[in-house]
C-alpha cells in the first residue's frame, strides 16, 4: 500500500509539472480596494513595438473580456478604460481597484500573422476590503477577500504583528475574519490592527493595515 501511494504521489507531481508547462506562468496577488496594482506579463516578445503583440484578457466565473488588444485598450472595455494602462514592459496597471476587478488576468502573445505564441501568463487578482461597525461601546472590524470564484485564502487579524489579545472576540471563515473590542481600544489602538491574507497556493502572507473610514 505504501509503494502504491508513493507511485500515485509521483504521478501527481509529474502531471502538475506538465500542466504548469502547458499553461505558462501563474501567480496570485491580493490588493486593497481603491489601491493601484500592476500585473506583470512574463512572456513578452522581444520584437514588440509598444506592446503591439500583447493582449490582456480578464476572466470571471461568467465570462471573458479582452481589456487590452495588441497594446491598446480594447473597445469592448466599458467600465475600466479610465483606470487601465500598459507599461513599457507590457504590464497591466489598474487604478482604484474595486471588488469587481477580482478574477483571472491573462497576458497573451501573438505573432505578426495573428497566431497565438507561447503559453499565457496568468495572474489571479483578489481584492481585500475592510470595514468597521460601531455598536454602543463595541467596535467590530471585518476583513473580506473577494476572489470571483472559490475561496482559496486564509484571513486573520493581527494586533501589533501578533495574534489578537484574548480579551478581543474574533471569528474566522473562508475569506472573512472579524475582531470585536471596546471603543477604548478603537480610539487608541486601531492603527495597530492588520489583516493578514495568505493564498493557499503557497503565496506569501500579505498584511493590510486597517484605516478608519473617512468622515
Amino acid at each position: 500500500m505504501v509503494e502504491i501511494r508513493w507511485i500515485q504521489m509521483f504521478l501527481f507531481v509529474i502531471l502538475l509539472l506538465q500542466f504548469t508547462a502547458v499553461t505558462g506562468q501563474f501567480s496570485s496577488i491580493a490588493v486593497r480596494d481603491e489601491d493601484e496594482v500592476t500585473l506583470s506579463c512574463g512572456n513578452v516578445r522581444d520584437d514588440q513595438d509598444q506592446c503591439d503583440s500583447s493582449s490582456w484578457l480578464f476572466t470571471t466565473t461568467s465570462n471573458t473580456i479582452e481589456l487590452i488588444h495588441l497594446g491598446k485598450i480594447s473597445e469592448s472595455t466599458k467600465s475600466k478604460p479610465d483606470r487601465l494602462s500598459v507599461t513599457e514592459n507590457c504590464s497591466l496597471v489598474i487604478k482604484k481597484v474595486t471588488v469587481e476587478d477580482a478574477g483571472r488576468y491573462s497576458c497573451r502573445q501573438f505573432d505578426r500573422s495573428g497566431r497565438q505564441q507561447r503559453p499565457d501568463t496568468q495572474v489571479h487578482l483578489s481584492v481585500v476590503t475592510m470595514t468597521e461597525y460601531e455598536d454602543e461601546d463595541n467596535v467590530t472590524l471585518s476583513c473580506s477577500v473577494w476572489t470571483n470564484g472559490p475561496c482559496k485564502h486564509t484571513v486573520k487579524w493581527l494586533y501589533e504583528g501578533k495574534n489578537v489579545d484574548k480579551d478581543m472576540e474574533t471569528s474566522q471563515s473562508p475569506c472573512l475574519a472579524t475582531v470585536a473590542f471596546t471603543t477604548l481600544h478603537h480610539l487608541i489602538y486601531y492603527k495597530f490592527f492588520k489583516c493578514e491574507v495568505t493564498d493557499h497556493h503557497g503565496g506569501k502572507p500579505q498584511q493590510f493595515t486597517f484605516s478608519p473610514q473617512s468622515s
